[in-house]
């Protein structure tokens, strides 16, 4: 007589597969993980734009610093650093950068406000939220 009660079960070199419990701890591992990880790389793109803005202001801060060391005077617009300068003593320099760089996407290009008589100036772009100023 054939007792279905007391058959084992054959497995092919002792296969086992994952439990349905098994498999809903790992998806809540995954789910935890993901939850804590997109927040903190979902402003990714804004802090790039933000960082370009620094860099480029730095850039141009710095080529103002060395146009008014040759001419002995701020430049009066960014376009003045592309172009070669002569100084007072017909000295030629320049140019300063080969051209202006572009403002990160969605932002406002970059404005540039000349004090000729204290000799200091100001390069600010914004976007994003943020204001980005020098020096």
């Amino acid at each position: 007589m054939f007792q279905w009660w007391t058959k084992k079960r054959l497995t092919v070199a002792n296969q086992r597969g994952f439990t349905l419990i098994e498999l809903m701890i790992v998806v809540a591992i995954i789910g935890i993980l993901a939850a804590i990880a997109i927040p903190l790389y979902a402003n990714v793109q804004a802090r790039a734009r933000v960082a370009k803005a620094q860099a480029d202001s730095r850039t141009l801060a710095s080529a103002v610093s060395i146009y008014s060391a040759h001419m002995g005077n701020v430049a009066l617009a960014l376009t003045d650093l592309t172009a070669v300068a002569t100084n007072g003593l017909s000295q030629t320099a320049g140019p300063f950068m080969n051209n202006i760089p572009a403002a990160p996407t969605g932002w406002v290009a970059y404005s540039y406000s000349p004090n000729t008589a204290g000799g200091t100036f100001t390069i600010s772009a914004s976007g994003d939220g943020t204001t980005v100023s020098m020096p």
